[in-house]
């Protein structure tokens, strides 16, 4: 075989493995917006992103569900300034997807700064054609 089309074969091969399906890039579009809304901590940002049977769990061991999630971030009483979300993974299994990252934010909670370092995971369910978060869980890092 010739070096050139060796190339291409391998280069076709590498690329086509560690590509996204279509499913993988919209829940990862799907975290990045959940990522901005909680950024945002705007009530409306906040609740195009999620289920209304949310269960957003904390790294204390807090568990919320939808109102008291909704009503700490719009309060200010959780505030997150800046997110630096890696090593994120996903996987789906039919209408179900959980993506796991590394979180790293700093925070400004009831006007106290702070910085916080979050192994994640969370649920996404697709309802009515877009991914909705229906579970978050967090972990110290």
């Amino acid at each position: 075989m010739k070096p050139i089309l060796f190339l291409a074969i391998m280069f076709a091969f590498c690329s086509t493995s560690f590509s996204q399906s279509k499913a993988e890039l919209q829940v990862a579009k799907a975290a990045e917006q959940f990522r901005l809304a909680l950024v945002s901590g705007k009530q409306a940002d906040l609740e195009k992103c999620i289920s209304n049977k949310l269960s957003y769990g904390h790294s204390g061991g807090l568990v919320e569900d939808k109102a008291a999630f909704l009503e700490k971030l719009t309060s200010g009483r959780s505030d997150f300034v800046t997110i630096d979300i890696t090593e994120q993974t996903i996987f789906i299994q039919h209408k179900t997807a959980i993506v796991r990252h590394i979180l790293n934010a700093t925070t400004n909670d009831a006007g106290k700064p702070g910085t916080v370092s979050l192994k994640i995971m969370l649920v996404f369910v697709k309802q009515y054609g877009r991914w909705v978060l229906l579970a978050r869980q967090a972990v110290k890092h």
